[in-house]
C-alpha cells in the first residue's frame, strides 16, 4: 500500500513518536558509527492491547526481531516493547556483550515501575573502541547447534534428512565420521540454525532419521558484514556475495546456482562462468 495509507496502531502515540525520532537525531548527533546492543531479554505474562490479551513478547515485537536472538526470564513485566524493538533492530550492528573500549560517557532512561531484584533502566554507553579494534567490532549473534549420533541409519535417508532440513531454514548442515561404543563406525549429524527454529529442526530429525534424542547447545560466532551484488559476465549477470568489514572486503562469492544455469544456456563450462563472475566482482 501506499506510504499515507499505512496506520501505526497503538504505537502511533507522541510518546512513541518522540521516542523513535530522538533516537534516530541523537545517533546522528553523537556521530554514532556503530551500534552494539547487550542480548536482549523479555518478561513473561500478558499484555492488554485493543486487539484484546497477547501473551509476552507481544506480536508486534516478535515480528520485528525476527533473526534476532531473544530470551525470556522469570518476570511478568514487558522489558521489550515494540518501539524499542525497532530501534534495536535497525541501528543494532550485533547482540552481544560490550566490546573492549574506552568508555567517554554513560546515559541511564529510567522507567517509572519498580520492579523487585532489577533496576527498570536502560543504560547507553559511549566510546571508542580500544586499540586493535579500531577497524570495528566483528557482528556477532548466537545461534543453535543440534547434534546427535547415527550409526544403524542409512545414508540414502540420511542424505534426505540435509536435504529436508536446508529447506526448512537450517544456516548449515553437515556430517562427521564418528567411532561410536562397541567400535561400530557413525555418523554424527549437525545442524547450525536460529534459536527460535531450533525445536522445529530438531523434530525433523527425530521424526526422519533412527536417532532417541538430539543434543542442542547455543553458540556465539563472529561474521563478516554481507551484502548481495551482481556481477557481470560475457554470458549475463550473476548474484555475488560480498563478505566485508566496513569498506574492507574479504571474499566474493558468486552464487552457484546463477552460473550454472548460464553455463547450460550458453554451452560454456560453470568454471568459466564461476571465474568471470569472480573477476568482475573483484574489479
Amino acid at each position: 500500500m501506499s506510504a499515507e495509507s499505512v496506520t501505526f496502531h497503538e504505537v502511533g502515540a507522541l510518546d512513541s513518536i518522540a521516542d523513535i525520532i530522538c533516537a534516530c537525531v541523537g545517533i546522528e548527533a553523537l556521530g554514532v558509527e556503530k551500534v552494539i546492543v547487550s542480548p536482549l531479554h523479555e518478561g513473561r505474562g500478558w499484555i492488554d492491547c485493543a486487539h484484546g490479551r497477547f501473551p509476552i513478547p507481544s506480536t508486534a515485537t516478535l515480528e520485528i526481531l525476527a533473526g534476532v536472538p531473544l530470551a525470556q526470564v522469570d518476570e511478568e513485566f514487558e522489558f521489550i516493547t515494540p518501539t524499542g524493538a525497532a530501534i534495536v533492530a535497525e541501528f543494532g550492528s550485533g547482540f552481544a556483550p560490550m566490546p573492549r573500549m574506552i568508555t567517554e560517557r554513560v546515559g541511564y532512561g529510567a522507567g517509572s515501575r519498580a520492579l523487585p531484584g532489577r533496576p527498570n533502566v536502560l543504560r547507553a554507553v559511549l566510546g571508542t573502541l580500544a586499540q586493535g579494534d579500531a577497524q570495528g567490532a566483528l557482528p556477532t549473534d548466537t545461534i543453535s547447534r543440534i547434534e546427535t549420533n547415527l550409526d544403524d541409519c542409512t545414508a540414502e535417508i540420511i542424505g534426505a534428512t540435509v536435504e529436508r532440513l536446508m529447506a526448512a531454514g537450517a544456516l548449515d548442515v553437515f556430517l562427521t565420521p564418528v567411532q561410536m561404543k562397541k567400535l561400530r563406525p557413525g555418523t554424527m549429524l549437525t545442524v547450525l540454525c536460529e534459536s527460535s527454529q531450533a525445536e522445529t529442526l530438531a523434530r525433523i530429525v527425530l521424526r526422519e532419521t533412527t536417532s532417541f534424542g538430539v543434543r542442542v547447545d547455543e553458540v556465539r560466532r563472529w561474521k563478516l558484514e554481507r551484502r548481495m551484488e551482481s556481477a557481470e559476465t560475457p554470458w549475463g549477470k550473476v548474484p555475488v556475495k560480498i563478505g566485508h568489514l566496513g569498506a574492507e572486503v574479504f571474499h566474493s562469492m558468486p552464487e552457484f546456482d546463477a552460473c550454472r544455469a548460464l553455463a547450460e544456456k550458453a554451452g560454456v563450462t560453470v568454471q568459466a562462468v564461476y571465474d568471470a563472475a569472480k573477476r568482475a566482482a573483484a574489479e
